[in-house]
This record gives C-alpha cells, sequence and structure tokens, in this order.
C-alpha cells in the first residue's frame, strides 16, 4: 500500500505538535498567592509554556512524555516582585562621594551587573531603575534582555532631571574650579522650553520613563532637602512632553509643596513622599497619583546618620530628619486610602536586601497580603506592565518565586527566597 506524501507530512507535523505542546514546566505550587487574589490558592499546578504560563490548574497535573516537574509542594509560590525604585550603577558607601573621581563608566557598570544580579537573586525579576549615569542601565537593559548577563528585567529613567543646583544637579558640591553649567543633555533645566528638550534627549537615550526631582534631596551636597525646586510650569512641560512619548514620569519629592506641584501637573507617581502633609494626601487621592514609599532608603539612611563620620557634615541633618518620619508617613498614607506601589531606592540601601521594605510596610500598619500585592500587581499597574506582569494568570510572563513557609503568617520570609524562575527559565534552584 501507498502512503502519500500529503499525509506523510500531515503525520509530522502532528508528531511536531504533540512534541511542542508535551515540552511544558510544571510548578506544583503546594500554596499560590497569584497576586490578583486576596485569598491564597492550595494544591495548584502553574503550567509553564516557553516565556509564559500557558495555564493555571487546581490540583497537581501529571507530567507528560517531555514535561518537566519543579516541585515546590512544601513552598509558598508567589509572582516575581517588582522594585519601583532603584538605583542599580550605585550603592551608597563612605566613598560614595568621591568615587566618580577615581572610577570610570566601567567601573560603574561593572558594578551594575553584580547589584543587578543580586536583586533578581533575591525575588526581584524587574526593577525600575530611578536615576544613572552615562546610559549604563540602558545598556544594562538590553544586555539582561539579550542574554548576555544575568538580571532583572529593567525599566530606566536614565538621568535624573534636576534645576541648576537641584538634587540631581551633577556639579553640586564641587569647588568652584570644576562647576560648570550643564543643561538639558546632562540633565539639568531652566524653564519648560529645556524641561521639554531634557525629555526628548532621555528618549533619544532609550530611556524608559523620565524621573525628576520636585524638592531637595537627602544625599546630595546642598543644604535644603525638602524645598521645591522646579516651578508648575516647568513639571506640566515635562509630563505633556513624556506622555506625548508614552513615557511616564516619577517624582522624587520630600518637602510637601514640591509634590503638591507635581501631583497637580499630572505626574504618574511620587518617590518617598516623606513630608506629605493633608492637602497632599487629598491631591493623591484626587488625581490617583502613586505614592511610592522607600521606607528602606529612609532607615537606612536616618541609622547611618548616628555613624560618626559616615555622611559629609551637609547631609548628617537631613538624614536624620527623614529616618523617623517616613514610616509615619506611609502608615499615614496607607490609612488614608493613597495608592501605594512597593519601592525601596535600593542602591542607598545595599542590594538583595529590597525586601526589607516589606517587614517595615506591615509594621506600619498595611496587610502582608496587601504589601505583596503592592510589589506585584500595584507595581505592574504602576509601570504600565500589567498585561505581561504583576500576577501569576494564562498568558503573563512566567516570573515566579517561592519561599519555605507562610510569609502572610511571617512576611520576613520574603527576605529568604528559595526559588526563583524568570520569563520560564530558572535562575534560582530550589532549595532540598
Amino acid at each position: 500500500m501507498s502512503v502519500s506524501p500529503t499525509f506523510i507530512l500531515a503525520m509530522f507535523a502532528a508528531f511536531i505538535l504533540t512534541v511542542s505542546a508535551s515540552a511544558r514546566v510544571l510548578v506544583h505550587a503546594g500554596t499560590l498567592i497569584d497576586g490578583a487574589q486576596d485569598s491564597v490558592r492550595k494544591n495548584v499546578t502553574i503550567i509553564v509554556e516557553g516565556e509564559r504560563i500557558g495555564a493555571v490548574q487546581a490540583g497537581f497535573v501529571e507530567p507528560a512524555a517531555g514535561d518537566t516537574v519543579i516541585d515546590l509542594k512544601s513552598a509558598t509560590v508567589l509572582p516575581g516582585l517588582i522594585d519601583c525604585h532603584t538605583h542599580l550603577t550605585s550603592q551608597h558607601n563612605p566613598k560614595s562621594y568621591t568615587e566618580r573621581f577615581f572610577m570610570s563608566v566601567p567601573d560603574f557598570t561593572l558594578r551594575a551587573t553584580l547589584h543587578a544580579k543580586r536583586d533578581l537573586l533575591s525575588g526581584f525579576t524587574t526593577v525600575r531603575d530611578l536615576g544613572d549615569r552615562d546610559g549604563i542601565t540602558v545598556a544594562l537593559r538590553k544586555a539582561i534582555a539579550d542574554g548576555t548577563i544575568v538580571g532583572p528585567r529593567i525599566f530606566t529613567s536614565g538621568k535624573s532631571l534636576a534645576t541648576t543646583g537641584g538634587h540631581a544637579d551633577p556639579t553640586n558640591g564641587l569647588a568652584p574650579a570644576y562647576l560648570e553649567n550643564p543643561g538639558p543633555k546632562e540633565g539639568v533645566i531652566n524653564g519648560p522650553d529645556e524641561a521639554r528638550k531634557a525629555v526628548r534627549q532621555r528618549y533619544k537615550e532609550g530611556s524608559d520613563l523620565i524621573k525628576i526631582t520636585a524638592t531637595g534631596g537627602v544625599l546630595s551636597l546642598a543644604k535644603n532637602g525638602l524645598n521645591p525646586q522646579f516651578t508648575e510650569e516647568e513639571i506640566k512641560a515635562i509630563v505633556e512632553t513624556a506622555h506625548d512619548y508614552g513615557m511616564k514620569v516619577a517624582v522624587h519629592a520630600h518637602g510637601a509643596e514640591g509634590m503638591k506641584r507635581a501631583i497637580r501637573a499630572g505626574v504618574d507617581s511620587i518617590e518617598h513622599g516623606t513630608f506629605m502633609d493633608d492637602e497632599a494626601i487629598a491631591l493623591f487621592k484626587q488625581h490617583g497619583t502613586w505614592y511610592v514609599p522607600t521606607i528602606l532608603a529612609g532607615k537606612w539612611v536616618g541609622q547611618k546618620a548616628t555613624e560618626g563620620n559616615y555622611f559629609p557634615d551637609v547631609v548628617k541633618p537631613k538624614a536624620a530628619a527623614v529616618g523617623p518620619v517616613i514610616q509615619e508617613t506611609f502608615a499615614k498614607a496607607w490609612k488614608a486610602g493613597v495608592k501605594i506601589a512597593f519601592g525601596t531606592d535600593t542602591g542607598v540601601s545595599p542590594h538583595g536586601e529590597n525586601a526589607k521594605e516589606f517587614e517595615y510596610m506591615v509594621a506600619a500598619g498595611m496587610p502582608p497580603m496587601a504589601a505583596i500585592q503592592a510589589a506585584t500587581r500595584n507595581a505592574a499597574e504602576l509601570i504600565g506592565a500589567n498585561t505581561d506582569l504583576g500576577t501569576i494568570e494564562r498568558g503573563k510572563y512566567a516570573d515566579l518565586i517561592a519561599v519555605n513557609g507562610d510569609p502572610i503568617a511571617d512576611i520576613t520570609l520574603l527576605q529568604k527566597v528559595s526559588f526563583v524562575m524568570k520569563a520560564g527559565s530558572v535562575v534560582k534552584e530550589p532549595e532540598k
């Protein structure tokens, strides 16, 4: 009996489809926190097909030929965590104020690769970098995306924007002989026209979003850490231009007046928010602006301010003032119903310790499940990636982590992540 070529081709195609359909990874989760629901689920299988989640099914699905099983029956599985405020090129230390004179761009880049890997292995499969130098995080984002190095998915602002003498002016604190007149290309603006030019420059360089420093800051070599440093017209110009280019605007702000100007101008998130007042809270709620608390950084600088000569004299009183306040501000904002997304300002505090933020959030009154959702579905919504990230659902990237135990009962377990998968690839094997 002869067999037609058409029949042979059809059978071969069916065989290929069968093999590809069975080439799955089955993650058997004893407990699942999926980021979408307020309750946990027991005994669930997450079916991973390539980079994405093919299905989430009740019970432990039996593997077919070719399937790989990851046994997390004794663990709690969660979505990969998202840190909405990091600085991959830095990690503060006593030499931070002089390093730029002795380290090259390649030096900072190599250091950033180590920081990125630490953050990923601690469970943060996505980070938003809010302020770098020399395009390092744009290059880092590309290298991670093409698999050259290991690290989290990156959304980067590139160089932060400041006004002359503002928190992100790179010439602050230098001797007069070194003072230059940086402009929009270097991220320093004065007036709406320069503001628009600076946004377009960041777009040209490959940034995903815009970061501005609307008030003074703690660690800059400048006296005032609270004063407003942009006019409302300048911020409006930045927001309008950024939104035209599909870019969101994140705003560093400690003082109330600066954050109020920013919220009225239509920014997407306020970072730190340390000294927000009742009027600012009302504006947050009125405009639906996200608040990214960074309690960890506030606590860290407050503690370092007590350590002799760790900080320069101009920084020390600012750090001492922020430390005791930032967690109380978070508690007030949470109680008032402000939208909160998780962010740590890691790069001030050490990389890999990002999850300490959860402990501070819960201690301030946020329920553990809400804290987890702040770092998953809320964070994904803020960064504009909620169709791909933030929850364990069919069609989303297979970004999964696991901890041994119940993080709802003990939120500090998130500081001991035992398994990490990013886009379907295991980057940290489950502990035996």
